[in-house]
């Protein structure tokens, strides 16, 4: 009698907790505490590390205008301090016209007390103050006298309290100076970082290992040419988004347009809350100059249209539909480096965390920050697969199957995603690491997938109609414990052609059942098995089973998940005149070609000696 040759587990609970332990010991906890050991480096070095990081993502903005000056012949210093200074004096301009403007404001501000005081007469908000102010007072009267009294006593002014002119230069000065100190450390460092780019580049290769050379000097000057070009991209399109503003404020009347749209630039930097942050401060001004309601509805409509058009539109023509980051990476980063270096940080979030995505994904030993922070799929497609069958989630199942059929045919999601997930699922069965009640969840999830999902109308297959007839080609399942699952999907990708297709239990080749077997008079026979879960032997015996039964049909082995030149593959290649097949692709190419050949001539009996 044929059975299941996998093997039940020895335990039937899942080692989840040994694993989550083992994990947290060790290298994990060695982990963590270099991890807080950077964090704390991090924070306690903010005051050297920003103008370094600031230098760092400035320079790769500015080396596109340092390799187009050296195309010039401009020699490579040259080039840099032309490059550092026109970059400089971009942003000193910026910070002059920030400053004229943020002036002008503030002469004009008393000019609004009379508008903004009758908006808040119009909506009521005096009287709600009113109430709260009284209420705050009826809950002082609460309050003990000598509580009352002993808070509102004025503190008693420290003796020598007369400030010394030094101090009073001090106090002025501090301000001034530390800006200054900050802008002259980016400028040293945004030089020496371009003028030795090579000499760094070489630094970080030997740091990510130099065994090879060749792969990893390709990965980093990509690497870096593909950062400058976002980078530069980014600058250039909010500083364009910025302008657009400016010029939108400009024309609808709001005062000082060309601070709000420097402002609006500077925000795009900060994801998801950044244009919340810059329409704030316009949409209060406008309350503020007009009487009624018009201009503030107007400065509110210019960013609902045009933020959703420059992010939905213009940015994914010109780089692409996203950073290269997950949604909640970039909150998170955007909350871990403004907690780090305040506003600065919230400012270089997206920046730093894209510059750690993009080592990550050149370097192997940082891979982990791709993982975690990239927007690339943290599992395979077939991983995918597996763990939602684990889980039991239909759904999920179902859902991944829609997103890849959007996008590829029936068969590619079969081959590539369901039957390579069925070999991890054998491959865990066979090594005794998958519990019983885990393999019927994996079976009724993938059954009812293959039940729900919803295909096209067959194809008519190329040949006659009698390969149309149900049981004309039939699956019939290996020994394994998904075999049965591997049947079903390649006799639906066989219905799908057009052809009639039938799929049969590991059961069907026992003695009491050959007769019916013997009944379907099927043209094309395909074991299917999956490698982990079958052995050569069990196979050829099913083999010879098989040709006793039907010696007209056409055989193969379709032995999915079958690497090349693996072991079981070879021993199956040594019979002769046998199909073997390992993709669904491979499988349904032969079953074409045997319906498209001529039908053999019957056999003429011969006459049997005396």
């Amino acid at each position: 009698m044929l059975s299941v040759d996998a093997k039940r587990p020895a335990a039937e609970s899942e080692p989840a907790p040994a694993i989550l332990g083992s994990a947290l010991s060790g290298h994990g906890l060695a982990a963590l505490f270099a991890s807080a050991v950077v964090i704390a480096g991090l924070y306690l070095g903010r005051e050297l590390l920003v103008p370094l990081v600031l230098a760092i993502l400035l320079a790769f903005v500015l080396a596109p205008l340092v390799r187009l000056f050296r195309r010039i012949r401009i020699g490579n210093s040259l080039a840099v301090l032309l490059s550092v200074g026109l970059g400089f004096a971009a942003i000193f301009g910026i910070g002059v016209v920030v400053t004229g403007q943020v002036t002008q404001l503030a002469a004009r501000l008393p000019e609004y007390q009379r508008n903004i005081a009758a908006k808040v007469e119009a909506l009521r908000i005096g009287e709600l103050l009113e109430e709260g102010n009284a209420l705050l007072e009826r809950f002082r009267h609460g309050l003990g006298r000598k509580d009352v009294a002993v808070a509102a006593a004025p503190a008693p002014a420290p003796a020598g309290s007369e400030a010394s002119a030094l101090d009073v230069v001090s106090n002025v000065a501090e301000p001034l100076l530390a800006p200054l100190a900050t802008i002259g450390i980016v400028f040293v460092f945004v030089v020496f970082v371009l003028l030795y780019r090579e000499d760094l580049r070489d630094r970080l290769i030997r740091l990510a290992g130099a065994r090879d050379l060749h792969r990893t000097t390709l990965a980093l000057n990509d690497a870096a040419y593909r950062l400058s070009r976002f980078f530069l991209a980014q600058v250039a399109l909010n500083a364009g988004f910025g302008l657009f503003i400016a010029g939108g404020l400009w024309l609808i009347g709001l005062p000082n347009p060309v601070l709000w749209g420097i402002l609006a630039g500077l925000m795009r930097f900060v994801p998801f809350i950044g244009t919340f942050i810059a329409v704030v401060p316009p949409a209060l001004l406008a309350l503020a100059v007009d009487p009624t309601w018009a201009l503030a509805i107007w400065v509110l409509g210019l960013f609902l249209i045009s933020e959703p058009v420059m992010g939905q539109v213009v940015e994914p023509l010109l780089y692409g539909h996203s950073t290269g980051l997950s949604p909640l990476a970039v909150i998170v980063a955007a909350t871990f480096w403004a907690f780090l270096w305040g506003p600065v940080g919230l400012l270089l979030a997206t920046p730093l965390t894209v510059c750690l995505v993009v080592l990550g994904r050149h370097v192997s030993q940082l891979e982990f920050l791709d993982v975690a922070l990239g927007d690339r799929p943290p599992l395979r497609p077939e991983e995918t697969f597996y763990q939602r069958a684990l889980e039991g989630d239909a759904e999920g199942l179902l859902d991944q199957a829609k997103r890849r059929l959007r996008d590829e045919p029936v068969e590619a999601y079969y081959d590539e995603v369901v039957l390579r997930g069925l070999a991890l699922a054998e491959a865990d069965w066979a090594a005794e690491v998958l519990a019983s009640d885990r393999l019927e969840r994996i079976n009724q999830a993938v059954g009812d997938l293959l039940a729900g999902l919803a295909l096209p109308a067959p194809a008519a297959p190329r040949a006659g109609g009698a390969w149309r007839a149900e049981g004309a080609v039939l699956c019939i399942a290996g020994r394994g414990a998904f075999d049965g699952l591997a049947a079903q999907v390649m006799m639906r990708a066989l219905q799908q052609r057009g052809f009639g297709a039938l799929a049969l239990p590991n059961n069907a080749l026992e003695t009491g059942n050959l007769q019916a077997l013997q009944a379907h008079a099927a043209r094309f026979c395909l074991i299917s098995a999956i490698e982990a879960g079958s052995s050569a032997v069990g196979l050829r015996y099913m083999q010879r089973r098989i040709r006793r039964t039907m010696p007209e049909g056409q055989l193969a082995i379709g032995l999915w998940g079958a690497r090349p030149g693996s072991e079981m593959l070879l021993a199956l290649s040594e019979g002769k005149g046998q199909a073997i097949v390992t993709s669904l692709r491979e499988a349904l190419a032969l079953a074409e070609a045997l319906a498209e050949a001529p039908a053999p001539a019957p056999a003429v009996p011969q006459p049997v000696a005396d």
